[in-house]
């Protein structure tokens, strides 16, 4: 993974969803898991938060560094907290890879009491023509690929069903939580939001997304051939609706 391209080009997180973590108070001492380039890091700084990155690729984790945000080189379930206490515990596209139960229950080892575990997805619905122009070619230029027959799947969802795909995302760090023990009952957020990409930008971006990380050169540049296309006749630049998802658990307070 190109990691400063990774953070040049994923989408930042809406605003209403850094306010909720930050609450009205204090801002909060918050424990970043699986941070990567500290893209949620350095809003939640910005927010007057103080911010501890834990990241397992170490090139992801040294750009976060130069980009000014503390970061520990370790999955949340190896980390050692030697005795720290956090505010807040928050996952930003990463909770997918934590165990769902260990990681809850790292949470709650290192959450202060009323303190927020928070894990949370971008889930984004490209405009028809260019979504049907990445299934399009992906399958053409991965026919063998089981990729490709999710690409054609992704490419004729509607906001909902792309989002109901990340409700199995959601039930397992749901289930995590209840089975870590220490929090209340978890609950879903969902903030809707607009972003507007030029061609150059989403071509900038698109190699970052797993689907295409797995392809060869030559078929990775077929596949952003035709999207550049489908965006071309779309007048060079098109709006892409997001839906930020996310799952959040208080912790209880010490018996």
């Amino acid at each position: 993974m190109d990691a400063e391209r990774y953070d040049r080009t994923r989408p930042r997180y809406p605003d209403a969803l850094i306010h909720r973590i930050v609450g009205d108070g204090s801002p909060p001492a918050v424990l970043d898991v699986g941070c990567g380039t500290g893209i949620a890091a350095r809003q939640l700084r910005a927010a007057g938060c103080s911010v501890l990155g834990v990241e397992p690729d170490g090139r992801m984790a040294e750009l976060a560094r130069r980009l000014g945000v503390e970061t520990e080189v370790a999955t949340v379930e190896e980390w050692d907290p030697a005795g720290r206490r956090f505010d807040a515990v928050v996952a930003g596209q990463a909770w997918h890879w934590v165990d769902p139960v260990a990681g809850a229950a790292k949470a709650a080892r290192v959450l202060r009491p009323g303190g927020r575990l928070v894990a949370f997805w971008n889930v984004h619905e490209p405009p028809a023509p260019v979504a049907d122009a990445f299934a399009t070619a992906y399958r053409e230029a991965a026919p063998d690929s089981p990729l490709a027959a999710r690409a054609t799947t992704t490419a004729t969802t509607t906001a909902t069903a792309t989002e109901d795909a990340y409700r199995l995302i959601l039930g397992k760090a749901a289930d995590g939580i209840r089975r870590a023990g220490g929090f209340t009952e978890p609950e879903e957020w969902r903030l809707a939001w607009e972003c507007t990409y030029t061609r150059d930008a989403w071509l900038d971006q698109l190699p970052t997304q797993g689907a295409l990380t797995r392809l060869p050169a030559e078929a990775q540049s077929h596949v952003l051939a035709a999207v550049g296309r489908a965006v071309d006749a779309m007048g060079g630049s098109f709006t892409m609706r997001y839906v930020t998802v996310a799952v959040a658990a208080e912790r209880r307070g010490e018996a």
